[in-house]
């Protein structure tokens, strides 16, 4: 239907004119005056269109459709209507490249669970996979120092395709992970951190250390140890472990200590 040739105006009509020839014509078939509902219905339509700046828009150019796009014998049709079609033009891209790529192997993808532990070490993980062969179990290896949601692609494993990993890391209970570096809490008392003293710290690959605390070190303050945080992925480098102290007042403070604290506080 060309709303233009039902309200009786050209396709550079102004708004104020659309508007009188819709008047005119909606005063000569409106039902209430003997007219032709279809016919009013049709000049409602034309105005609600025409009259819309972004409708008027979309009417006069509307968006192309491709219809029976063969390649390579295949057949398959694209609408391009807002946001062609709801997908992301690159997307419609590479889907046309992808049909006509008759030998390129599909794709299978799957997301694991790892642990901090394990992306720190690296590791191998079993998965079973239906393949088109049939059930298949595979062994991949886990890349030292993946960050979370990072996919690694593995090409040689499924012979009817490739696989696709997305790696989830679950939250580890003692270290909190941020880029390549570790961070995680350590209690202390309070009279440690006046007179200093030496804690015991096992780092995430299991090694014991002594950590010094220096006399009248600050509540709250950080310990970096460098070099024992998480490794860099596909290089030699770690990042460092940061200990957050966290003060506590123990529960069996000697009398002898409370009244050297308050002299010490009259001085």
């Amino acid at each position: 239907m060309d709303h233009y040739s039902t309200l009786g105006v050209s396709k550079n009509a102004t708004p104020d004119e659309i508007k009188k020839a819709y008047r005119k014509l909606a005063n000569i078939h409106h039902p209430d005056k003997g007219g032709d509902n279809a016919a009013f219905q049709k000049l409602q339509e034309a105005y609600s269109t025409l009259s819309d700046p972004q409708k008027k828009a979309q009417y006069d150019n509307p968006q192309p459709q491709m219809h029976g796009f063969h390649p390579n014998g295949g057949g398959f049709n694209f609408h391009f209507g807002d946001h062609f079609g709801g997908a992301p033009f690159q997307d419609i891209m590479n889907e046309m490249f992808r049909r006509q790529q008759p030998n390129q192997k599909p794709t299978y993808r799957t997301r694991i669970d790892v642990t901090l532990q394990e992306v720190y070490n690296g590791t191998n993980k079993i998965l079973e996979l239906n393949a088109p062969e049939g059930k298949k179990v595979i062994d991949i290896q886990v890349p030292k120092g993946i960050n979370s949601n990072e996919q690694i692609r593995y090409d040689n494993i499924i012979d009817s395709g490739v696989l696709l990993v997305e790696f989830n890391i679950l939250p580890d209970l003692r270290f909190d992970r941020r880029g390549t570096d570790l961070y995680c809490n350590h209690s202390i008392s309070v009279l440690d951190l006046v007179a200093g003293t030496t804690i015991s710290f096992t780092t995430i690959n299991g090694k014991e250390l002594n950590v010094q605390i220096k006399p009248k070190t600050q509540p709250t303050s950080q310990i970096k140890i460098t070099g024992f945080g998480m490794p860099l992925k596909n290089s030699e480098h770690y990042g460092d472990q940061y200990i957050l102290l966290k003060p506590f007042v123990p529960d069996n403070i000697d009398q002898e200590i409370i009244d050297s604290i308050l002299r010490s506080r009259s001085i």
